[in-house]
């Protein structure tokens, strides 16, 4: 497939313009206000990244034009659920958002679809489970539930996992007040363990102008991949002060940087 050549509503893609920072600044601040003429010129200068993520599912045997649009509507699901209090670039929002639309595409219309046998097992063990919670009193481990109904754990794991959805890693698990905890927030992110930004001068300089507690913070949360709930566990304070520590560290590495 010929990615470059993807056309959408008779455009050529590899024409398609490319937003400066200050211009996706003024866009947003527009589309806020409710302009729906910048909401429009908003995507298309965010179609290249659309593009981009498509080609991560070439093995999939898809059309690339539907794939194209299906990743056009997680797109604008992401521009009209960005928040820009969260601190972070669009697309690093938007690309969970559209990599979650696209593979539920993909699993709505494989023509490989679930079992009837495996949904059956998949809604046994689910059965099985919220039984067993009622009984225990707290949730029984997959080994459990895998011995009650007479099944391999490797068995039911995988009838489950071949009916989950998947979820945007912006989906909000819990929320204190004016304080929201991320899915993303919950996951480590190992990669980060090495010391990728360390080698950035800017970066540097930017983490050694916060304070102690929030330096710990940043150094935890992005260099060690722990999530907000281990640190908080660490430092002794709450999830929530967690929270609002990071998002104003990063906040001041954002303005010095800028």
């Amino acid at each position: 497939m010929a990615r470059n050549k993807v056309e959408i509503c008779g455009v050529n893609t590899s024409s398609l313009p490319l937003l400066s920072n200050e211009e996706k600044e003024s866009l947003f601040e527009k589309i806020e206000q409710g302009d729906t003429d910048a909401r429009e010129q908003y995507i298309k200068g965010n179609l290249r990244l659309v593009l981009s993520i498509i080609q991560r599912f070439s093995s999939s045997g898809e059309n690339a034009d539907d794939l194209f649009q299906v990743g056009c509507i997680g797109l604008m699901k992401a521009i009209d659920n960005f928040d820009r209090n969260l601190n972070v670039k669009f697309s690093t929002y938007a690309v969970p958002m559209i990599i979650g639309e696209v593979k539920r595409y993909l699993r709505d219309n494989h023509s490989m679809r679930v079992s009837r046998s495996l949904r059956d097992t998949a809604y046994k063990a689910i059965s099985t489970r919220e039984s067993l919670t009622k009984k225990l009193n707290h949730e029984p481990t997959i080994d459990a539930i895998a011995k009650e109904i007479d099944m391999k754990k490797e068995d039911v794991l995988f009838a489950l996992d071949a009916i989950a959805t998947p979820l945007s890693l912006y989906e909000p698990v819990y929320q204190d007040g004016g304080d929201t905890l991320y899915l993303m927030d919950q996951v480590k992110d190992k990669k980060n363990k090495e010391d990728v930004w360390v080698e950035s001068i800017a970066l540097k300089e930017a983490m050694d102008r916060l304070p102690d507690r929030e330096y710990d913070i940043i150094k935890m949360r992005f260099f060690e991949g722990k999530t907000q709930t281990e640190v908080a566990d660490e430092i002794s304070i709450s999830q929530a002060q967690v929270s609002r520590l990071e998002k104003n560290a990063l906040k001041q590495m954002k303005n010095h940087l800028a």
